[in-house]
C-alpha cells in the first residue's frame, strides 16, 4: 500500500490497532475490485482472514449493477488484529446484503467496516453484524451508509448486537447515516448486553447444564448472522466454523 498509515482521526480507524498494523502495512494490497453485473447475483463467503504476521485483513469495493444482488458472509476470528473492510456502490434497484460475526478472545481486536453507497433509487441493503467476545478481546462495527440526493425509495437497514462474556472485553458500534434524499428508509440498532440469567436459570430448570445451555444460546445469537445465507452447504460451512471457534470461547 503506497497510502499512509492510518491515524486515529480517520473515524473509520478510530478502534483499529495501528501498532499492530504498522510492521505489515507495506505488505497490503488495494481492495480487491468487485463488479456484479446488472441483473445478476453473486454470493461470497469468508470464514478466515489471510493473516501476515498476526494481522488479517480483507478490503473489498463492490460495484453492484441495476437491480443485481451481491451477497456476503464473513467471520471474524482468526488474527491478533483482524479487519474486514467493505464499501458497496449499489445501482438502480440493487440490493447489498451483509450478515457478519466477531468472535474474539484474549486480546485480539477484531473490527468489521462498512460503507453502503447508495447512489442511485429503488437500492435497498441489509447488514447483520454479531460479536461475541470474552478475556479483554475488542470487537467493533462502523457502519456508514450514504444516501445520494437523487437515490429516492432507498431502504438501508443496519442490526448490529454484541455478547460480552468477560468484564473485561469490549465491543464498539457505530452506525453513521448520511443522508440527502428525503423518500427514504434508514434504520438502526446496536446493542451491547450479557448472557440472559433468567433464560439460564429456565433451561437449567428444565435439566439443561449450564454449559450446555450456555452453548445453545450462544449458538442461537451468531445464527442471526448467517440467517439470509439460503445455500444449506454454505451456511452449514460458515456456522460450523463459527461455532467452532465458540466452542474455545465459551
Amino acid at each position: 500500500m503506497n497510502a499512509p498509515l492510518p491515524t486515529r482521526r480517520d473515524e473509520a480507524w478510530r478502534y483499529a490497532d495501528l501498532k499492530a498494523l504498522e510492521p505489515v502495512w507495506a505488505k497490503l494490497t488495494g481492495p480487491e475490485q468487485i463488479t456484479v453485473p446488472a441483473g445478476e447475483t453473486v454470493s461470497r463467503q469468508i470464514a478466515e482472514l489471510p493473516v501476515i504476521d498476526g494481522v488479517g485483513m480483507i478490503d473489498l469495493d463492490v460495484t453492484i449493477g441495476d437491480k443485481a444482488t451481491f451477497i456476503l458472509h464473513v467471520l471474524a476470528h482468526n488474527a491478533d488484529y483482524g479487519r474486514i473492510h467493505v464499501k458497496a456502490t449499489l445501482g438502480n434497484g440493487s440490493h447489498f446484503e451483509l450478515g457478519g460475526a466477531i468472535l474474539g478472545s484474549g486480546k485480539q481486536t477484531l473490527e468489521i467496516v462498512t460503507e453502503t453507497i447508495h447512489a442511485e433509487p429503488n437500492a435497498t441493503s441489509n447488514q447483520v453484524v454479531r460479536s461475541v467476545l470474552a478475556d479483554t478481546a475488542t470487537g467493533s462495527f462502523l457502519g456508514r451508509i450514504n444516501v445520494a440526493r437523487h437515490a429516492q425509495k432507498t431502504d438501508a437497514a443496519q442490526s448490529v448486537k454484541s455478547m460480552l462474556l468477560d468484564r473485561g472485553a469490549t465491543a464498539n458500534a457505530k452506525p453513521e447515516l448520511e443522508i440527502f434524499a428525503d423518500d427514504v428508509k434508514c434504520a438502526h440498532g446496536a446493542t451491547v448486553g450479557e448472557l440472559d440469567k433468567q433464560a439460564l436459570f429456565y433451561m437449567a430448570s428444565r435439566g439443561i447444564d449450564s454449559v450446555t445451555a450456555k452453548k445453545l444460546m450462544l449458538q442461537a445469537f451468531i445464527a442471526d448472522a448467517f440467517v439470509s445465507l439460503e445455500d444449506d452447504a454454505a451456511r452449514d460451512g460458515i456456522e460450523g466454523k463459527a461455532l467452532e471457534v465458540l466452542e474455545g470461547l465459551s
